[in-house]
């Protein structure tokens, strides 16, 4: 009986938390684009931020952009602007909205959306490009927590 009311208990919690999660479809942006509400209601981990930024299978930020901070991830790229001073250049609300879909901020980006669906005539490459298409019920490339994480570990890189 105790073991099913923790149980219980925990799904009660975590179902309140994934209900404070802002869906893809529905985040608000300004008209330059920044995001000003948390997509978690959480804040984030700057540690787990480093970790999507360097992971090829998650963020991997490193892959464009070059970040001092992270000198120990290999291959950093010059595709992107250096990622030096971000903290000092935007506040959270910017870093947030960039992170989530750059395009809205920067017109012509190739930056990734990390945080859209397949919603509002958004589409990722198809057969014609890769020959391996999904279906049309993938998700955001990152989740909203790793946004809050990327957002947090962005925040930490002054001048």
């Amino acid at each position: 009986m105790k073991f099913a009311t923790l149980t219980l208990a925990a799904s009660l919690i975590a179902g309140a938390a994934a209900a404070d999660v802002v869906a893809p479809g529905d985040v608000k942006m300004d008209e330059y684009g920044a995001v000003a509400e948390s997509l978690t209601g959480q804040p984030g981990n700057a540690a787990e931020g480093e970790k999507v930024m360097t992971t090829r299978s998650l963020g991997n930020c490193v892959a464009c952009h070059q970040v001092t901070a992270l000198e120990y991830a290999p291959f950093h790229g010059n595709v992107g602007p250096s990622l030096d001073g971000v903290g000092d250049r935007w506040n959270e609300a910017e870093l947030r909205g960039i992170v989530v879909n750059a395009k809205k901020t920067y017109d012509g980006t190739v930056m990734p959306s990390y945080y859209r669906a397949n919603v509002d005539g958004y589409i990722r490459p198809g057969n014609a490009y890769t020959g391996k298409a999904a279906d049309d019920s993938f998700g955001p490339l990152l989740t909203a927590q790793q946004i809050e994480d990327v957002v947090a570990f962005l925040s930490t890189l002054k001048e």
